[in-house]
């Protein structure tokens, strides 16, 4: 056991009063180029928000068919058009997938608080969410015993019946281009919104800031996979979770323009479908292995570590 001891042993630095972790010495090596090199992403300029609670997803997430009912129900073209711009395709945390998604053609019917919607304007959407039953749909906490059974309604808020569980204050960055993830996955998927299609589901966070775009690769990289594996937090079954706070601690490496303006162009064949996302991906890791000036040997130890984890 002595034997064993000496020659797997490796000196550590405990000098700070921050968190500890263990490593190999490649481990140690390979972390302290990215600390080296990198800024944590909490000094970025970036913001980080948590996807849409609506407090009653049946009610306020609806599939293709029920949106299109609820459009045929409008009597006049303006409450159409009004009614078809609240209604937003949605994504959910299992939907996304590294550097792209699944949608699964659900809808979310997006009467955020801070945007003051007079729900009279919506008379098709208003006849749809009365059909819950104003108990379970109003934010006040109270139970209600309708029929023999029990019926809970939202919890207390300020907002009205109608409108989402939380204020999104932040609404209009809902609109704009924007990386999404999932809070729950068991490795990196980080998926663009080119044109602020969708609007991300409770159960995912999304960003907006500087330099999202490269950030795209930096986040889905086997790289950075390794570090969050380092860092974050488990579900105790395997999986992860990709909260704010973890990803905040995320180091990532600030790009020159040069190198930026070479992702850009690598960024716009993707977006255009002009390489595949097997080829993007590869290029990306290639990308960050060379910014960090990673060795062959760790090169190696990462490229196997990632495949532990598939």
């Amino acid at each position: 056991m002595s034997d064993f001891i000496q020659q797997r042993s490796c000196i550590l630095g405990f000098n700070t009063a921050n968190s500890w972790i263990i490593l190999s010495p490649i481990e140690q090596n390979i972390k302290s180029k990215i600390e080296k090199a990198g800024k944590p992403l909490k000094d970025w300029d970036i913001q980080i928000y948590r996807g849409v609670l609506t407090g009653c997803n049946e009610a306020f997430i609806i599939s293709k068919e029920k949106r299109q009912e609820i459009l045929a129900n409008c009597k006049s073209k303006d409450e159409q058009q009004r009614t078809d711009e609240l209604i937003r395709p949605i994504l959910r945390g299992r939907d996304i997938k590294r550097y792209s998604y699944e949608y699964a053609g659900l809808y979310l019917i997006a009467t955020f608080p801070s945007k003051h919607y007079d729900i009279e304007e919506y008379p098709a959407v208003k006849q749809y969410l009365l059909s819950f039953g104003m108990e379970r749909l109003e934010q006040t906490g109270k139970e209600y015993k309708i029929n023999g059974e029990t019926i809970k309604a939202r919890k207390k808020t300020n907002n009205k019946w109608f409108e989402t569980q939380d204020s999104i204050s932040y609404w209009d960055e809902l609109f704009q281009s924007k990386i999404i993830w999932g809070e729950i996955s068991d490795n990196s998927k980080f998926a663009f919104d080119f044109n602020g299609t969708f609007m991300p589901e409770a159960t995912t966070f999304y960003m907006r800031g500087e330099n999202i775009e490269f950030l795209l690769a930096a986040l889905n990289s086997k790289l950075s996979e390794w570090f969050f594996s380092k860092i974050g937090t488990t579900t105790g079954v395997g999986t992860v979770r990709w909260k704010k706070y973890t990803i905040e601690q995320l180091i990532v490496i600030k790009p020159t323009d040069k190198v930026l303006n070479d992702y850009l162009l690598l960024f716009e064949n993707f977006k255009n479908k002009k390489i595949s996302v097997s080829e993007f991906e590869q290029a990306n890791d290639n990308l960050m292995f060379s910014l960090y000036d990673l060795s062959e040997e760790e090169i190696d130890y990462i490229n196997k570590y990632q495949v532990k984890l598939i």
